[in-house]
């Protein structure tokens, strides 16, 4: 009992020694934790900083012979380079040296040939002496010609004055104004209208008959038919009876210009060509008539109305865009696609052709 009563008096300084020791166990333990933890970051720091430098090294190693062998090709590129500016030097400096001394030889050869010159130009002078008397010769001659043609154009000049002046002449009775009898010898203007033969008057020539046939008279091409001249002189006659058209308008008619027939002066694409203009103005006047309203929700409700020419409310329209000219190679019965070939209307080729050879210009 006594035993039991000690320890139930040293109970609680038991505890109280437990759990001092406890709490003392465990900030060693936490010391020494972090003690463990240092010695292990500081472990690790070294260990990385250690590959880290491992690592650097190789990258320098190998920067290093990269930049040496990128080094090296790059002088190699430049010592041939310079390699071949020389080489080309030296051969136009070769080639300039043989082509001043090939022009100094060829100069002094042929050129200023001192010898050669004074030939040349002694060849020159005599040539020039000859052709200069040619010349003076053939300038003698012109003017003697023109000489001889002034002196026979003067004489038939005086002929034909003798001719024109022949009623002056003297007869047997009356003396003429140029054999005046106070003169020892006759005037030689006198001796010329002798010599001369009177002028004659021209007989008048008989006009020829021309016949008319009918089939010129018809086809418009003769003289009798209608007048040639551009502008012609006022008729100022009655009308014939009859039922006959007025002459200004059958001249109307017949000498009015050309007119070409529908299919020359239209194209066969015309309708392609107005169909296309006509969708190529229906986008550039694109107009809408709702104001643009910015921030709203007024235009999320409008439906898109598609133009006429694009679509329908079945598929798309082929309006406009098809004819019967297009290739469609699907429906192709053969290799080659069937060709039509149109007949040529004779009533549009006839326009305007309402008389024989309307439209032509004599």
């Amino acid at each position: 009992m006594a035993t039991l009563a000690r320890l139930q008096a040293r109970s609680t300084c038991l505890g109280q020694q437990f759990y001092f020791r406890n709490s003392v166990v465990d900030v060693f333990r936490k010391k020494e934790y972090d003690a463990a933890v240092k010695i292990q970051s500081w472990f690790r720091g070294c260990q990385i900083r250690a590959y880290i430098r491992y690592l650097q090294r190789i990258v320098i190693v190998l920067q290093k012979w990269w930049r040496g062998y990128s080094a090296r090709k790059h002088y190699q590129l430049i010592v041939k380079l310079a390699y071949h500016t020389m080489k080309m030097n030296t051969y136009n400096a070769m080639a300039v040296r043989i082509q001043k001394l090939w022009r100094g030889y060829r100069i002094r050869k042929y050129c200023f040939d001192y010898f050669y010159l004074k030939a040349y130009l002694r060849a020159v002078s005599e040539t020039n002496d000859t052709i200069r008397e040619a010349l003076e010769e053939f300038a003698d001659m012109k003017e003697r010609e023109e000489t001889k043609a002034d002196l026979e154009r003067e004489e038939k000049q005086r002929d034909d004055r003798a001719r024109k002046m022949h009623y002056l002449l003297s007869t047997k009775q009356i003396p003429g104004i140029y054999n005046s009898p106070f003169r020892k010898e006759p005037d030689p203007w006198e001796l010329r209208l002798q010599k001369a033969k009177p002028l004659t008057h021209r007989r008048s020539q008989a006009k020829p008959t021309c016949s008319v046939q009918l089939s010129s008279w018809l086809a418009c091409t003769s003289a009798r038919s209608f007048p040639r001249s551009e502008f012609l002189p006022p008729i100022d006659r009655k009308q014939c009876q009859g039922p006959f058209r007025d002459i200004a308008e059958v001249l109307k008619q017949r000498y009015k210009p050309l007119e070409p027939t529908l299919r020359s002066e239209e194209p066969i694409s015309e309708l392609k060509a107005a169909r296309e203009d006509f969708k190529r103005q229906e986008w550039t006047k694109n107009i809408h008539d709702n104001m643009f309203l910015p921030f709203s929700s007024y235009h999320k409700n409008t439906t898109y109305i598609p133009s006429l020419h694009s679509s329908s409310k079945y598929g798309p329209n082929t309006h406009g865009r098809q004819c019967f000219r297009d290739e469609n190679p699907k429906k192709w019965i053969c290799d080659k696609d069937f060709q039509t070939v149109l007949p040529a209307f004779d009533l549009f080729s006839k326009y305007g052709k309402l008389y024989s050879k309307a439209g032509q210009i004599l």
